[in-house]
C-alpha cells in the first residue's frame, strides 16, 4: 500500500508557514505507515503533493495553486503510475480545498478498477477550520521552529457553514482579513501531540475498515452507506 500526502502551499495567518497543510499531511501519513505496516504488509509513504488547489487563498501573498482540474489530472496520473508496481493507494489529505479534485479523481480511478481512496486529516470544529487552534497546536508539535506565536491572533469564529457564501465568491480574505478562521492563541505543542495521535487513530480505523463514499472518501461503514457508498474495489484490505 502507498500513502500519498496531499497538502498545499498557502497562507496560514501571520504566524504559521505556507507548508502547514503539507507538514500535517506528511506527519499523518507517516503515523499511519507506522501503525499499519507489518513484515508481510509493507506500507510506503510517497513524497507529498504541495502545489494543489488553493484558489480561495490566492488574495494572500505566498499562496501557490494549480487549480482543481490540474490537481485532478495529477492525482489520476500518479495512481496510474503507482499501480504498475503497488497495491492499494490512499491519499492523505490535509487541505479542504482539495476535496473536489480528490473526489473527481478517485471516482474516475475506481471506475478504471484501481483500489484507491482518500482520507481527511480532521480534528478541528466548524469554528476552527484554518490556522486556528488545531493547526497551530499541530505545528507547534511537528515544526515549532516554523511557528511565530508572537504574531498569533484570534480570527473569525463564525461557523464555516455561515461563511461559505461569502467565502465562495470572495475567498478567505473576504471573511477573515488575517487569514485565520479560529483562535490559535491558546494552542500548545502538547495539545498538538494529542491531536495527532487522535488523527492517526481515526485515520487508521478508516483505512482498515472504512468504506469509500461516492467521492471515494473513506468513512465509517454506516456513514458511507448513508452517503451512498461506492462499489467495493479489489484489494481494499490494507
Amino acid at each position: 500500500m502507498v500513502l500519498v500526502p496531499v497538502g498545499s502551499c498557502e497562507q496560514h495567518g501571520p504566524h504559521l508557514p505556507l507548508v502547514t497543510d503539507t507538514t500535517i499531511a506528511v506527519a499523518l501519513a507517516e503515523g499511519l505507515s507506522d501503525r499499519l505496516a507489518a513484515p508481510d504488509r509493507p506500507v510506503v509513504v510517497a513524497p507529498p503533493l504541495a502545489y494543489t488547489a488553493s484558489g480561495e487563498h490566492q488574495a494572500f501573498a505566498g499562496t501557490i495553486s494549480i487549480g482543481i482540474e490540474a490537481l485532478r489530472l495529477t492525482l489520476v496520473e500518479l495512481v496510474r503510475s503507482l499501480r504498475t508496481w503497488c497495491g492499494r493507494v490512499v491519499f492523505v489529505n490535509a487541505h479542504g480545498g482539495n476535496a473536489r479534485a480528490l473526489g473527481n479523481a478517485v471516482a474516475q480511478l475506481r471506475w478504471e478498477g484501481h483500489p484507491v481512496a482518500w482520507v481527511a486529516a480532521e480534528a478541528g470544529s466548524a469554528t476552527d477550520t484554518h490556522a486556528g487552534y488545531t493547526e497551530t497546536a499541530l505545528m507547534l508539535h511537528l515544526a515549532p521552529e516554523l511557528v511565530d506565536m508572537t504574531r498569533a491572533e484570534a480570527g473569525s469564529s463564525v461557523p464555516i457553514t455561515e461563511l461559505m457564501p461569502a467565502l465562495t465568491t470572495g475567498g478567505v480574505a473576504a471573511v477573515a482579513p488575517s487569514g485565520i478562521l479560529g483562535d490559535p492563541t491558546a494552542a500548545t505543542a502538547r495539545d498538538g501531540e494529542a491531536i495527532m495521535l487522535r488523527m492517526v487513530d481515526r485515520a487508521a480505523a478508516l483505512v482498515v475498515s472504512g468504506q469509500p463514499d461516492d467521492a471515494g472518501r473513506l468513512r465509517p461503514a454506516a456513514a458511507a452507506a448513508g452517503a451512498g457508498a461506492a462499489p467495493a474495489a479489489p484489494g481494499t484490505a490494507p
